[in-house]
C-alpha cells in the first residue's frame, strides 16, 4: 500500500484522484490546494500526484525532491521555463510529466508515432481536440503529447512544424506541418482525433474519454509504478511498457 499525496486536491481531478487512490487500495497521504505546505505532504507520502497549476510546479517539485520521493505531473499548459525545471528534478527523483494520464490515451500517443513513422510525408497530419467550457489552455495537453508522438515518428522538431489558428488567407498547407484546431464547449471530458490524411485516403486514430475517472486512475498506476524507479524522467508509455 502506496501513500500517495494529492496536489490539487480540492479540484475536479484532485477529487477523482481520492476516489481512484482509494480503490486500488492505497492511501490518501493527504491533500493540498494554493497555499498549502507542499513540504510536508511530501514529507508524509510515499510519492506525489500534481494536477494544480504551472506556477505552483516549482515549488511542487522542490518538495518533492526535498523529501526525495517521486512526483507525476499532470497539469497542462506547461511552458518551456516549466521543463526546464522538470529536466532539474528528474535528476535527483523520479519525475513522470505527462499531458494525459489515461492507458487509452497513452496507447494512442504510441500508435500515432507508428503511423507518422510508417507513412510518408505526402500524408498530411491534424491533431482535432475537444474539452468542456472551462478549460483554460489550448492546444489540450493531450493534443501536444499526440502531436510530439507525430513529429518524433516523423523524426522532426514540433515546435517548428505545427501550425494552429488557422483563420482569414492563409495559404496552402506547410508540407510536413502537424495541425491542431480546438473545440470548447459543454461537459466534454475529451475528445482527441489524429487524422493522417493521404491521396485519396484517410487514417482516423482517436479516443473518446467518458469519465474523468480513467485520468485519476491511470495517474494512481503512474504514480506507484515510480516508487523504487532511478531517478530520471519517465513516461506513461514506459510505466505500461510500450
Amino acid at each position: 500500500m502506496a501513500r500517495i499525496g494529492i496536489i490539487g486536491s480540492d479540484g475536479r481531478m484532485g477529487l477523482a484522484l481520492t476516489r481512484a487512490i482509494e480503490a486500488a487500495g492505497h492511501e490518501v497521504s493527504g491533500g493540498i490546494d494554493r497555499g498549502g505546505d507542499a513540504g510536508r505532504l511530501a514529507d508524509q507520502s510515499d510519492t506525489l500526484v500534481d494536477f494544480s497549476a504551472p506556477a505552483a510546479l516549482e515549488n511542487n517539485l522542490h518538495a518533492a525532491v526535498g523529501a526525495g520521493i517521486p512526483i507525476l505531473v499532470g497539469t497542462t499548459g506547461l511552458g518551456e521555463t516549466q521543463q526546464a525545471l522538470i529536466e532539474s528534478a528528474a535528476l535527483a527523483v523520479p519525475v513522470l510529466q505527462t499531458g494525459n494520464t489515461s492507458l487509452g490515451v497513452t496507447l494512442l500517443a504510441h500508435l500515432v508515432k507508428q503511423a507518422a513513422a510508417s507513412l510518408g510525408p505526402d500524408w498530411d497530419i491534424e491533431v482535432l481536440e475537444m474539452h468542456h467550457r472551462m478549460k483554460v489552455d489550448a492546444p489540450s495537453g493531450t493534443a501536444l503529447l499526440l502531436g510530439q508522438a507525430a513529429a518524433e515518428g516523423r523524426g522532426i522538431e514540433l515546435a517548428g512544424n505545427s501550425e494552429r489558428g488557422r483563420d482569414g488567407h492563409t495559404g496552402a498547407r506547410v508540407e510536413g506541418a502537424i495541425g491542431f484546431a480546438s473545440l470548447r464547449g459543454g461537459t466534454v471530458a475529451g475528445e482527441h482525433s489524429v487524422i493522417l490524411a493521404g491521396p485519396q485516403e484517410r487514417l482516423v486514430l482517436s479516443h473518446s474519454a467518458e469519465d474523468r475517472m480513467i485520468f485519476a486512475h491511470g495517474a494512481v498506476r503512474g504514480a506507484t509504478w515510480l516508487i523504487g524507479q532511478p531517478a530520471g524522467r519517465y513516461t506513461m508509455g514506459q510505466v505500461l511498457g510500450l
